[in-house]
């Protein structure tokens, strides 16, 4: 089965280009630029909050760190967004592991919008993913760190903070990153509630102790508690790696996309002041969606992507012969993908379709 056809997998649910770690830690989903997509629903409805949902925001002046030796920004009307999960386990995280003062993007994908904004490509990149680790800025201490080979990709943002993550992916793909978005854990879960919940239909039961999920084989609505251990789910899919998780990440993203829409919030101001309230909490973006204003002119340009025109893919990588535990780029097959990308083109299935990343299984978990 292509990876296409899996992404678009039954899982029923509710501009411009601008100028210490430990074992336990797991991905979450980072549906950010689809919370971003909820703060516009009912677009200039939400003007009388903007200020109010303003103090809610984080941002990262991505352009001040990183300087201007990166990537062309091309002005082709395409945008190219980085949406990074963070495993931070400080404060309300901190019951999905121990806190130990680092964090680590367990969940990164490159979300490219063509530039009529009629359809979307979507790039997961594996943690676990081997690569040269460009050198950093230290966001913590500001020191430089050195590049490092054969580095996991999740460490980027571990050593140097969302600017480092960036600057990876814009050496692996040559692409410039128009902007950052990142979500937490409990940020996440708030906003799952807010929707309603999402349903999905399992095939077979899942039982994961590591991310406590019990389902039995049926449609389930998931709260957000449920659905956060749902994306972070691994043993149950596949060989029980971070690719059959990913999977499941990218076939409960369009889950949550066709609810996004279904909620009517139209007809109802507060459920509307709720999602923005919980979306704008759960996001920390690059300094140019720093504001609700920012933010929601941005995701007004993407109100009229959908899950059948979002097309999503794993980066082609193969297992590491040196650790079965790691996986490498497939380097031809990942130029193809990036090109794609860069030329605003699809993605064409022969590029992922020798990959490792094109056989989690999570098709025989859910519909």
């Amino acid at each position: 089965m292509s990876e296409q056809s899996r992404s678009t997998g039954r899982i029923r649910g509710t501009g411009s280009r601008r100028r210490k770690p430990t074992r336990r830690h797991r991905a979450k989903v980072v549906a950010a630029w689809t919370a971003a997509g909820v703060v516009v629903v009912g677009g200039a409805g939400l003007g009388y909050a903007y200020m109010a949902l303003d103090g809610n925001l984080s941002s990262i002046d991505i352009d001040a760190k990183l300087g201007t030796d990166r990537p062309d920004d091309v002005d082709d009307g395409s945008q190219d967004i980085l949406v990074l999960g963070s495993d931070s386990r400080s404060g309300d995280n901190g019951k999905y592991g121990e806190d130990e003062g680092a964090a680590r993007s367990d969940t990164a994908m490159v979300v490219h919008v063509d530039k009529g904004h009629k359809s979307a490509s979507v790039v997961s990149i594996p943690r676990d993913t081997l690569i040269e680790r460009p050198d950093c800025e230290s966001d913590t201490t500001g020191d430089q760190v050195p590049a490092e080979h054969r580095a996991m990709f999740n460490t980027a943002y571990e050593v140097g903070g969302p600017a480092c993550a960036v600057k990876t992916v814009e050496s692996m793909s040559g692409i410039r990153m128009d902007h950052y978005l990142e979500v937490d854990f409990t940020g996440f879960k708030k906003l799952i509630d807010e929707l309603g919940g999402v349903e999905i239909t399992t095939k077979t039961a899942i039982d994961d102790s590591k991310s406590h999920l019990n389902l039995e084989p049926g449609t389930h609505t998931l709260n957000g508690e449920e659905s956060l251990g749902l994306v972070r789910t691994r043993k149950s899919v596949g060989d029980g790696s971070d690719l059959g998780r990913i999977q499941l990440q990218q076939a409960f993203i369009k889950a949550l996309m066709d609810q996004a829409k279904s909620v009517g919030v139209f007809s109802s101001p507060k459920k509307l002041y709720g999602l923005a309230d919980a979306a704008t909490k759960a996001v920390t973006t690059d300094s140019g969606l720093g504001s609700v204003k920012k933010l929601t002119g941005f995701a007004g340009g993407l109100k009229g992507l959908g899950a059948d025109n979002v097309h999503m893919v794993t980066l082609p990588v193969e297992y590491d012969p040196a650790d079965p535990n790691r996986v490498l780029p497939q380097e031809k097959a990942g130029r193809q993908v990036w090109a794609a990308l860069r030329y605003d083109r699809p993605i064409p299935a022969s590029a992922t379709e020798k990959s490792a990343g094109d056989k989690g299984d999570a098709d025989k978990v859910v519909e």
